[in-house]
């Protein structure tokens, strides 16, 4: 087969040639596509390698003697199991470099049995020349995806590969028999995790203590918790269960007005699964959490200095954050817009009235000579308490940051994305200010979503949505199907771990910023293009 003819994938089965154009578009060569193959360490104790080990361990038995190898992948594509019937079989993987570890999917290797697998959602059997991957045409590969019985997420893929020469029509029910009964053990691997959660929540609950449990797809309250909690706390406690590692407590606002201490365990013996408990404190124990978390107009002694991205709430926060009323508002822009001398001249005045706050909203857009009047006012120590605000404190230099450095109490707001707790909270106040009809509320599966959407517009994006989703539905709940179509399609982190999360936002953010160009988007990340591929696919970001 000339090279030619194998990249437009002529002559080949409309599968084979659809999975041959998708490793072209990703930039795989097929004479250099194993060359690149970076093992890296897998879970030798995952749910999916402890429910396949009994079935793959009859497997292998059946298969001994016949020169055949099976394989198993991750739903990251990443070999977590290798076993060949002979020597031979086995040193031809050692010197392909398929090891424990490796990835195998498409964007990465071409089209192969278990990648394409994972990729189609299908079995598939791939012979001889359909391998994209030159060195693999010498095999025949039988793939079947792994689905999780419960939440049916694709779990991985097994594979039966042989010689080319040898293949045999009859393996790839082999297979599918083989995949049904790992799904079982699967779904009975989750019945003893819901067990070991129910008996954990039992334990614990008490008729006048505030319990929840939280798993993969779960969830139990007790009455006390369900007379405590409404649908926003909940989705805030489902998005905290996701972070939890071991045993935190924090202080939150609950939607009615009432604080409370959270503390939130993991259950051993249930994957994933949390335990909360919820105690709300009282008058005294309220005052004191917030006279900690807020500032005192008695206590502040100096300037406040507030930073953050764009659409974050800086201007909303620095006014929030005013120590002393009346607040005087100048921001940068109307120095850009109106001059400079129109802008000193409303900020003297506001010096020369002595007392209260002047609010500088984008300090840092100021032109140098107007940066010096308002350091000047700031070293006098006198006169008004200064608020300032600009964008995130490494983006700031020279004469700016020394006048920020001046200030006391410093605040750096995150982006919207990585505010994962206090989510339902922004959310249902933003409600408020857009004028919902009081019967309005934010379901928790919609909490969810928006709660994991990346918002490159913080919280003016936000707003927008909301906005859009009342309109939409003019009373009661507002769900996931009250949101724009492409934010849920794309609103994918829920599912995944912190660090995972902060990888798909770098990600995203690179992809943005490059216009969607991958190429562009792995140099800034420091990355091959394939490795970007397979790892926007491992995270679900779009393009």
């Amino acid at each position: 087969m000339s090279t030619t003819t194998s990249w437009c994938g002529e002559g080949l089965r409309e599968p084979i040639a659809l999975s041959w154009r998708r490793a072209s578009l990703a930039g795989v060569e097929p004479a250099t596509a194993l060359l690149d193959l970076r093992p890296v360490e897998v879970d030798p104790a995952s749910h999916l390698l402890a429910a396949a080990a009994p079935v793959l361990e009859d497997l292998d038995e059946r298969l001994a003697g016949t020169g055949m190898s099976t394989v198993l992948v991750d739903h990251d594509g990443r070999m977590t199991h290798r076993w060949s019937a002979d020597r031979a079989a086995s040193d031809c993987f050692d010197e392909l470099g398929l090891d424990i570890g490796s990835c195998l999917l498409e964007e990465v290797v071409g089209t192969n049995g278990p990648g394409t697998a994972l990729e189609t959602r299908s079995s598939i059997v791939v012979h001889g020349e359909e391998h994209y991957a030159e060195n693999l045409r010498g095999f025949s590969c039988y793939g079947h995806p792994i689905f999780h019985p419960v939440t049916r997420r694709i779990e991985g893929a097994l594979d039966v590969t042989l010689l080319a020469a040898q293949a045999n029509p009859l393996l790839a029910p082999l297979v599918a028999k083989a995949v049904e009964e790992i799904e079982r053990q699967l779904l009975e691997g989750s019945r003893v995790s819901e067990r070991s959660l129910l008996a954990a929540f039992q334990a614990m609950s008490r008729p006048t203590r505030p319990v929840v449990a939280i798993g993969a797809d779960m969830l139990l309250c007790n009455q006390a918790a369900a007379d405590l909690l409404e649908g926003s706390d909940v989705a805030l406690l489902w998005n905290l269960a996701g972070e939890v590692a071991g045993p935190s407590e924090m202080e939150t606002d609950l939607r009615s007005g009432q604080r409370a201490r959270v503390r939130a365990e993991p259950v051993a013996g249930a994957r994933g699964g949390v335990l909360v408990e919820i105690r709300p404190l009282d008058a005294s124990e309220t005052r004191r959490a917030r006279h900690r978390n807020q500032i005192s107009p008695d206590r502040v002694a100096g300037h406040v200095h507030i930073a953050g991205p764009g659409g974050s709430g800086r201007s909303t926060e620095a006014r929030l954050r005013a120590p002393a009323e009346p607040c005087a508002v100048l921001t940068g822009a109307q120095a850009v817009l109106g001059g400079s001398a129109v802008w000193a001249e409303r900020f003297t005045a506001a010096v020369d009235a002595g007392s209260g706050s002047i609010c500088v909203d984008g300090v840092d857009l100021l032109p140098a000579e107007l940066v010096e009047l308002v350091a000047t006012h700031a070293a006098g120590g006198i006169g008004p308490h200064l608020v300032l605000t600009t964008g995130p404190r490494e983006s700031v230099s020279g004469p700016v940051r020394a006048l920020i450095a001046s200030c006391t109490d410093s605040v750096e707001l995150l982006p919207l994305a990585q505010r994962v707790a206090d989510f339902p909270d922004i959310a249902g106040r933003m409600l408020a200010d857009l004028g919902a009809a009081q019967t309005h509320c934010i379901t928790p599966g919609a909490l969810r979503v928006l709660g994991s959407y990346d918002w490159p517009g913080n919280l003016t994006e936000l707003r927008a949505v909301l906005g859009q989703a009342i309109r939409r539905r003019s009373a009661g709940g507002i769900g996931p199907g009250d949101l724009p179509p492409s934010l849920v399609a794309d609103a994918t982190g829920h599912d995944l771990a912190p660090i995972e999360l902060a990888e798909r936002n770098a990600i995203v953010a690179a992809l943005r910023s490059a216009k969607g160009n991958k190429v562009r988007a792995a140099s800034t990340l420091g990355i091959s293009r394939t490795t970007l591929y397979a790892r926007m696919r491992a995270l679900k970001v779009q393009g």
